[in-house]
């Protein structure tokens, strides 16, 4: 009947339709920005246990925030390297860098760097994400080995790497030059499960940042010189190594090139070399 011949048009052009819409590219899956929480966290316990110490640290222009694009066709996306970083009296550097290409890679480096006139540990949190799953690193990181500096700031987190190291698999064989730069706590781990870095990665990363923040309150400056000529010595040491064998050195010239890489490498990641070359900072002794 012809009444009914609008509504068979309407539903022929419904049906023409319809091919066009579904060609349209599939949308790719919404970002989980996993390690964003972390550095949120971190944040807002150094505001809470400083207060007004925490000072903005300098970073040098050009560094705050970088991007590049990276991949081609549908793997095309844009790299955001984005750092901060803040000083306190008895911090020198504490610093962040964030790395993340949606789709590719998400990277969050946090790392502190004591004042040379204490003899605190570092602290590191190395979390990666990769296509092929999540590389963790967290660790209060030694100046010396010796029994006297394992009991003072081992004790604090040997409960914890009890309880996390039986959930946080170790992550396996690493080069044998820097087992001089780890603890006997040190959390390293491969992981497939989204779910284990939002819950109990997480957990671990502030449990370890908050005995690590209560070690630095309390901490007490050395004044004896050949101890400090000692702390100057690993502290140099340590960022000499770091520098030297950043395994981010590869991934940054292949997204900014080689001169933005070892200038941040050299010139803000791992600046105390150059610093006391240049007299920017003044060591103890």
């Amino acid at each position: 009947p012809a009444p009914c011949a609008p509504a068979a048009s309407a539903s022929a052009a419904d049906s023409a339709a319809a091919p066009a819409a579904s060609s349209s590219p599939p949308q790719p899956p919404p970002f989980n920005d996993l390690y964003a929480p972390y550095l949120k966290h971190a944040t807002a316990r150094l505001e809470e246990a400083f207060g007004s110490d925490l000072q903005p640290y300098p970073i040098p222009a050009g560094f705050e925030k970088t991007s590049a694009e990276t991949g081609k066709g549908a793997r095309k996306t844009t790299v955001v390297t984005t750092s901060v970083a803040w000083k306190t009296t008895k911090l020198r550097q504490v610093r962040a860098a964030s790395v993340k290409a949606p789709g590719a890679l998400q990277v969050l480096n946090f790392v502190v760097f004591p004042e040379l006139k204490y003899d605190l540990p570092f602290f590191g949190g190395d979390l990666v994400t990769l296509p092929g799953g999540h590389l963790i690193a967290i660790d209060m990181q030694p100046l010396f080995h010796d029994d006297a500096y394992k009991a003072r700031f081992g004790k604090p987190i040997a409960p914890l790497f009890a309880r996390y190291k039986d959930v946080l698999p170790w992550g396996g064989d690493f080069p044998e030059e820097a087992a001089q730069f780890f603890s006997d706590n040190f959390l390293w781990t491969r992981l497939q499960d989204d779910s284990l870095v939002e819950t109990t990665v997480f957990d671990a990363f502030k449990e370890y940042l908050d005995a690590y923040l209560d070690i630095v309150i309390n901490a007490e400056e050395i004044t004896d010189p050949q101890h400090l000529a000692r702390i100057k010595d690993r502290h140099v040491a340590y960022l000499h190594y770091r520098a030297e064998k950043d395994p981010a050195r590869g991934m940054f010239r292949r997204f900014y090139g080689d001169e933005w890489t070892e200038e941040y490498i050299h010139g803000f990641l791992f600046d105390l070399e150059r610093k006391i070359e240049d007299g920017s900072y003044k060591c103890p002794v």
